[in-house]
């Protein structure tokens, strides 16, 4: 017989969910208003741009953002198609891709950087003290436990 979860759990649950709901409402909203890309957007650039000029093959990104690749396909051409990140194809593989940050991609990850951190402070940081946001951290990261997932070779 499985173990139920307790009703602190399912409480835990119901509210960690909210405030995730919230928090990314007030974040798309903003980004929005800002005529802005969604929030999507910045994971991706920001990703890219870490890997510097070496980039990121597709599935490397998809590792890393947990997407799944019909989604990431759809979002990398909507990305390029703005300017903000370019595809190479990879010497190593030649049916495979080298994606890259451009320079315009640098400026928008940089402008919507400048909305989401203030609406990071709305959303948690003006609700909590340090000590209290470095409790909650260690308390998610408890339970946010990233598994690898199986990947076939290609």
């Amino acid at each position: 017989m499985e173990k139920k979860p307790s009703d602190a759990a399912i409480r835990a649950w119901t509210r960690l969910t909210r405030a995730e709901q919230s928090a990314m409402g007030l974040i798309e909203q903003l980004l929005k208003a800002a005529k802005l890309p969604p929030l999507v957007w910045y994971d991706v650039l920001l990703e890219v741009e870490r890997a510097g000029a070496a980039g990121l093959r597709p599935f490397e990104l998809e590792d890393a953002m947990l997407l799944a690749q019909y989604n990431l396909s759809r979002l990398l051409s909507r990305i390029e198609e703005a300017g903000y990140i370019e595809r190479q194809h990879c010497e190593d593989d030649g049916r495979g891709q080298i994606i890259t940050i451009t320079d315009a991609g640098k400026a928008m990850r940089r402008k919507i950087w400048a909305v989401y951190s203030t609406a990071i402070e709305a959303a948690v940081g003006q609700h909590l003290s340090d000590e209290q946001a470095n409790t909650l951290s260690e308390l998610l990261e408890r339970i946010a436990v990233r598994r690898p997932k199986e990947r076939s070779p290609r």
